[in-house]
């Protein structure tokens, strides 16, 4: 099939739509449920990609969970463990395939933004993953391929209309992009830059102690940002993005938003937010939400009375200042940065040297290159810098 007929376009009101190939030939992948439509196969292929060479960069299972053609978060199929069990809401005694914890590592880093994901598996996508999948709130799912059990389970999703794509693992795409602009047309070569640890040479700090599990976080964090709307920021723990900060003009708003995430992140490790008790049937997106604000400096709009009876079995006492400083300060917190572009600014490290950053991937080629090593030197960090601008629009 050369062509695929689409409801409409980006808006209602954008027909007629479509998907197709420009040589005629047929298209890569293969709708084995649901109607997917425009904005979903611009998520379901970038994510698709994502996963792909997180999949050959690492060697290890990769997952994506994408909203509006950027990644809300993207892993590796490292196990999880009891405390991620119990932040994602895995359920009890669950026996999970490495695909399984990719998928749910990614999008339990920021389950807030992967509400209605399109979910992207590097691998054949198993019953466990199918199963995880049943209850969360998601659009679609694109994979190479899909076990008899697992199909059957996503069918059962959105009253039958759950959107599944099964994409061909060898195809490999022209070298020539195209887009219309306004009626222009633009062309440009495909970014088939290949991200691997010989980006990583370049140490430009006085520590220069640059591990394997770090050279792992930062090829995790740099393959995520190649398909992240720019500018963008992602700091990556154990192979799994923890803060995503995409699409936004100044590159020190983006490494506020994806610091504030990954802080939003680790304190869902904090006792008090894993003992919350809730009332009984509550709906995850809702439980989602509670603890997002219970977890900001909002959280009377949960916790005052006659509104908190609404979420919660018991009222929880606020996490104060002191208890989110505690937990931030503790000693096993090892964070991997990424920006983009160059960065513009040493505050940019300095203010998320708090988060718990302790390495730092980018271009390199600011004027303002040595303001930012002497920031990154002032706190022990290890910095590399790789050359290569990684762009996304």
């Amino acid at each position: 099939m050369n062509e695929l007929e689409l409801k409409y376009g980006c808006n209602p009101n954008q027909k007629p739509a479509r998907i197709f190939m420009r040589d005629g030939s047929d298209l890569p992948l293969t709708v084995l449920n649901g109607k997917p439509g425009y904005i979903n196969f611009l998520d379901a292929l970038n994510a698709w990609q994502l996963v792909r060479e997180l999949k050959e960069a690492t060697g290890l299972p990769a997952a994506a969970s994408f909203k509006h053609v950027s990644p809300a978060g993207a892993a590796v199929g490292n196990p999880l463990r009891d405390v991620e069990r119990q932040m994602y809401f895995v359920e009890e005694g669950a026996d999970l395939s490495p695909i399984a914890c990719a998928y749910i590592r990614a999008r339990g880093a920021d389950r807030l933004c992967s509400y209605g994901d399109w979910a992207a598996l590097s691998d054949v996508c198993d019953a466990a993953t199918a199963r995880y999948l049943k209850y969360e709130v998601s659009d679609g799912i694109i994979a190479p391929g899909y076990t008899d059990e697992a199909l059957e389970i996503l069918k059962t999703k959105k009253k039958g209309n759950y959107n599944v794509v099964q994409i061909d693992p060898d195809y490999v795409p022209a070298p020539q992009e195209y887009k219309d602009a306004f009626g222009v047309t633009f062309q440009q070569g495909r970014n088939n830059f290949e991200i691997n640890e010989a980006l990583l040479t370049n140490l430009v700090t006085e520590n220069k102690d640059l591990p394997e599990a770090a050279k792992r976080d930062m090829i995790v964090a740099l393959i995520t940002l190649k398909y992240t709307q720019s500018n963008s920021v992602c700091y990556v723990k154990d192979g799994q993005a923890i803060g995503v900060g995409a699409g936004q003009q100044s590159r020190i708003h983006c490494t506020r938003l994806a610091g504030t995430k990954a802080d939003t992140w680790w304190l869902r490790h904090h006792p008090k937010v894993l003992g919350l008790q809730f009332v009984e049937n509550i709906r995850r997106p809702d439980r989602d939400n509670a603890i997002d604000v219970y977890l900001s400096d909002e959280y009377e709009d949960v916790l005052a009375e006659g509104i908190w009876q609404k979420t919660f079995a018991v009222r929880p006492d606020p996490l104060t200042a002191e208890e989110k400083k505690s937990l931030d300060r503790s000693p096993h917190r090892r964070q991997h940065a990424a920006p983009t572009p160059s960065s513009p600014s040493a505050i940019m490290w300095s203010g998320r040297e708090k988060s718990g950053v302790q390495y730092i991937v980018e271009p390199g080629g600011s004027i303002r290159d040595d303001h930012v090593i002497e920031t990154a030197n002032k706190y022990g960090m290890v910095m590399a810098f790789t050359g290569m601008r990684l762009f996304h629009h």
